[in-house]
């Protein structure tokens, strides 16, 4: 069976940090102490850097099938790897989308082929597919995907009566994506009227404002605690949704959840006049105060989960003006390393941000021994350099689309190393193409 030994690390897990040596057998964790006697197959001289358990990203867009000039499964899952996260979760929203339990599994044997980082999929709802939904194998399906707030053909699920259905029948989790369609609409419709087609991408925070975001959250919140629904709320982006949730329970036990995205934490609206349509993301960056709320509610636990929202477009579509530009951007690649910004900053620790970008995602989704650095675990790690400054430019990006918002900017921490499932699927730069990643499966009944 083939192992290796991993030596000298500075072993983040469970809210602790330690010194010591993590062995590797075939796919699993096969010891943990503070020194390790093994004739390895291969050995890896941590040399004092942190090793912590692979990044679970629960909410990616990777654009397959039928959006694929922005990206695919292969070419995100490489850039996933490269930038320590091992396991992802996508949303339906492809073409077509994953209404139908026919087509969720296509999108299964896609990634069982092409996926270099484990993966689940959501199943999508649309106001018509509450039987299809129902159908879903909850034992290895990650959750479903209500769009509370979409545009989109039929992805958007606003009518009461099949909310209600979904809310009250649906056993296991609901990720929603909360923004009110009819104050959308007014406000833009107002804002068009004001400042005609060309409009500055500085008002797409009033446009998506903390109105259409509460009052979409709230709503959803007041569903689940009516049906005891398990809800997770995806991308906070304002400072009054964060009162919604409650710190006082353990994630174990709480039926509400929330998530932020690392762009929520890291740009806010004075950014728009650098970035511009590149960080064009629904729902909004908003205010610097809405930015340290979110921040303060990941650091009290009121949020629990980190992720990216990872959804790549070309540059030749974000080029275009406001109305036209799509929403959405590349970010897995860069956000384990922009969060250990947030380290070296002391705005985090680097136990709270393994905690809520690791060991959290699989408590609330039950993911069977992934998240955490256990014995007999998958080997899902990542080794980081804290210390190894680099600047993010065109030759390093790795999603298909060739942009990323951080480009030009330098981080001190860098992704040596990824194993998944007990492959080394990136080493120094180098990605090893030669093994699939794997299908989450889940503690449910």
């Amino acid at each position: 069976m083939n192992s290796t030994l991993i030596t000298n690390a500075k072993i983040v897990n469970e809210g602790k940090v330690f010194e010591g040596d993590l062995l590797i057998k075939g796919q699993f964790i096969e010891k943990i102490d503070s020194h390790i006697n093994y004739p390895a197959n291969h050995t890896v001289d941590a040399k004092g850097n942190f090793l912590l358990p692979g990044v679970i990203d629960d909410q990616v867009h990777f654009r397959e099938p039928g959006l694929t000039h922005k990206g695919n499964i292969f070419t995100e899952s490489r850039a996933a790897v490269a930038g320590g996260v091992t396991t992802f979760m996508e949303m339906p929203n492809t073409s077509p989308p994953a209404f139908t339990q026919v087509l969720l599994e296509e999108k299964y044997q896609i990634a069982a082929r092409t996926s270099l980082a484990n993966y689940s999929f959501y199943i999508g709802t649309s106001n018509d597919n509450l039987e299809e939904i129902l159908k879903t194998n909850l034992k290895n399906v990650c959750g479903l995907k209500i769009f509370m707030g979409s545009s989109t053909g039929n992805l958007l699920v606003d009518d009461p009566k099949t909310l209600e259905g979904i809310f009250s029948r649906f056993p296991s989790l609901i990720a929603t994506h909360c923004e009110d369609e009819p104050t959308i609409r007014k406000n833009t419709a107002e804002f068009k009227e004001r400042y005609g087609e060309d409009m500055s991408i500085k008002y797409h925070s009033h446009i998506r404002n903390e109105e259409a975001c509460f009052k979409s959250s709230s709503f959803a919140v007041d569903l689940a605690k009516k049906h005891g629904t398990k809800l997770h709320i995806l991308h906070i982006s304002t400072a009054k949704e964060t009162h919604l949730f409650n710190n006082n329970i353990p994630l174990e036990k709480k039926k509400i959840t929330a998530e932020a995205c690392v762009h929520h934490l890291w740009f806010n609206d004075r950014d728009y006049d650098r970035l511009g349509m590149l960080i064009k993301w629904n729902p909004a960056i908003k205010t610097e105060h809405d930015q340290q709320e979110i921040f303060n509610a990941l650091l009290d636990d009121r949020i629990d989960v980190i992720a990216t929202d990872h959804a790549p477009h070309t540059l030749e579509e974000k080029a275009n003006k406001y109305f036209q530009a799509p929403s959405g951007g590349p970010l897995i690649q860069h956000t384990l390393v922009a969060m250990m910004e947030f380290v070296h900053q002391k705005k985090i620790s680097i136990e709270k941000m393994v905690q809520k970008m690791s060991h959290n995602p699989a408590i609330l989704f039950e993911i069977e021994k992934r998240g955490f650095l256990r014995e007999g675990y998958f080997a899902d790690l990542v080794l980081i350099e804290p210390n190894h400054p680099w600047q993010v430019s065109k030759n390093n990006i790795l999603a298909k689309c060739g942009w990323s918002p951080f480009e030009g900017n330098t981080f001190r921490s860098a992704v040596k190393h990824t194993w998944v499932s007990g492959y080394l699927a990136y080493a120094n730069g180098q990605l090893n193409e030669g093994k699939s990643g794997e299908r989450l499966t889940f503690h449910r009944s």
